[in-house]
């Protein structure tokens, strides 16, 4: 389908996917916490072949893969294939918890996904456990992401979630722990959807630099909202990425769309306008009438998120961040 480029209604280009494929999740994250009763799946893999098509007419260029935890779907390695096979698409990532990746990191790198992010907030068995709970298995996880890095994606990020009190006196630890793994350590501002106290991003830096991590600016930029410097520490250097997603506004260049395990576009992670597409994929609509409610749907974004204090914002679950 030839379609004019898709923008949002501050007119900027949308050219990135976040589509979730179940909103089921192994681990309780106490920032997010899927519910544990999460059903079955409602979009099939026929749904994600049809829907990543509908949007690589209209421009996307890049699709991720989320949750919950998509590494729960038995079909994830077919529904990769089928992504990356879309005329298009240039990039499939994806990003997971990490605890079944040891078995499924060279399957995923055969089927087309090149670039994988992993959680690890902590180096810590037992602050795991209070972090993600009793199912989060620490060796699992790190067993993953020695398998990820044997596996050859062309990157692999391992996504910090700062919460104060918990993992902030362990940043060094975990950049040089990045670092020695190939991978690009990324600290993420805690946002209003679970429980935990934010660290601000200014404060992560500060922290980093007095755990033994010097920072230099770094103009590096990839396809999502993170800022980079570039770090060294002990004989170790790299990029390390920063998502202030409350303190240091990204929205303005935001080039994102999202499509939630319930089907429902999402415009706005910070946001709560839905539009539900799969009722239209059951009724047997036309391409052209999904594209007219995507871009309904779009037209409607505002120029920043509503993350504020005490906003009403949809459920992380089932959308993958």
């Amino acid at each position: 389908m030839s379609a004019a480029p898709l923008c949002d209604g501050q007119g900027r280009a949308v050219t990135y996917l976040r589509l979730s494929l179940t909103a089921r999740c192994n681990f309780r994250c106490s920032y997010c916490s899927p519910s544990p009763d999460a059903g079955t799946d409602a979009i099939t893999r026929d749904d994600a072949a049809r829907l990543v098509r509908l949007f690589a007419g209209m421009g996307v260029r890049r699709v991720r893969l989320t949750g919950g935890e998509p590494t729960l779907r038995r079909d994830l390695p077919d529904i990769a294939a089928d992504v990356a096979a879309t005329p298009g698409i240039e990039e499939v990532a994806l990003t997971t918890n990490g605890q079944r990746l040891a078995e499924l990191a060279a399957p995923l790198r055969r089927a087309g996904v090149s670039r994988l992010n992993v959680s690890l907030d902590t180096l810590a068995p037992e602050r795991l456990e209070a972090l993600a709970g009793r199912a989060a298995d620490h060796a699992r996880i790190l067993a993953g992401i020695a398998a990820a890095g044997q596996a050859g994606f062309a990157s692999l990020k391992l996504n910090v979630v700062v919460v104060r009190g918990q993992n902030e006196a362990e940043l060094g630890d975990l950049c040089r722990f990045a670092w020695g793994h190939g991978a690009v350590p990324r600290f993420i501002e805690l946002m209003p959807f679970g429980a935990g106290e934010p660290v601000p991003t200014l404060e992560v830096k500060q922290l980093l630099q007095a755990q033994g991590v010097a920072l230099v600016p770094d103009d590096t930029r990839g396809w999502g909202p993170a800022r980079h410097m570039r770090g060294s520490s002990a004989g170790l250097s790299g990029l390390v990425g920063f998502i202030g997603a409350m303190t240091e506004s990204f929205c303005q260049d935001c080039n994102r769309i999202r499509v939630g395990a319930d089907g429902a576009l999402r415009s706005c992670l910070g946001g709560r306008d839905r539009v539900p597409l799969l009722p239209l994929l059951r009724d047997g609509a036309s391409d052209e009438a999904l594209a007219v409610a995507v871009r309904a749907g779009l037209l409607r974004k505002g120029v920043q998120h509503e993350m504020g204090p005490g906003a009403a914002l949809l459920p992380m679950a089932g959308v993958g961040g």
